[in-house]
């Protein structure tokens, strides 16, 4: 099963510097942090802040090549977790079939937001997020969650939603 979520934000990780895109379900009991790369980061927060560039960017391009070919994005799902490494996969629809394609959850989340379509993450995913964590990080993974729940639009800066 699917569960909607939304962008909450961008931050960067206080403890690795590292970015961290907020996912929260749109009933907003439940928070995702998704650490990304920093490229990835700085094309999510570009669209974030809709800013444009110059020359299309590399989600711009896909955006564009889509529309070109008649193709609409229909969803992303952040489909699986495995050694701490999250999956997505991107789901177009062209001429009333729907294509799967594989992604990473940083390039499926940042055509999401170009294309203002759904983004979704399997129950599987957010239980498994919560059950792999080691006895030694439960509670630093627990003060994370408690943190990253308490944040407010002060706390995620320029990059909220």
């Amino acid at each position: 099963m699917e569960v909607e979520m939304k962008i909450r934000g961008l931050m960067m990780d206080p403890v690795t510097n590292m970015p961290i895109v907020i996912l929260r379900d749109t009933s907003g009991d439940t928070v995702l942090p998704i650490w990304v790369g920093i490229f990835e980061a700085n094309a999510i927060a570009l669209e974030i802040e809709k800013v444009t560039t110059p020359r299309p960017m590399t989600h711009d391009l896909v955006k564009n090549v889509l529309f070109g070919l008649d193709a609409t994005l229909r969803k992303v799902v952040v489909s699986e977790l495995k050694d701490d490494t999250f999956y997505a996969v991107i789901w177009v629809e062209k001429g009333g079939e729907m294509v799967s394609i594989d992604s990473r959850p940083s390039d499926a989340l940042a055509l999401a937001l170009r294309m203002d379509c759904p983004i979704y993450v399997e129950e599987q995913v957010l239980k498994t997020s919560k059950s792999t964590q080691t006895v030694s990080d439960k509670n630093v993974n627990e003060e994370l969650k408690r943190w990253l729940e308490g944040l407010n639009d002060e706390d995620l800066g320029r990059y909220k939603m």
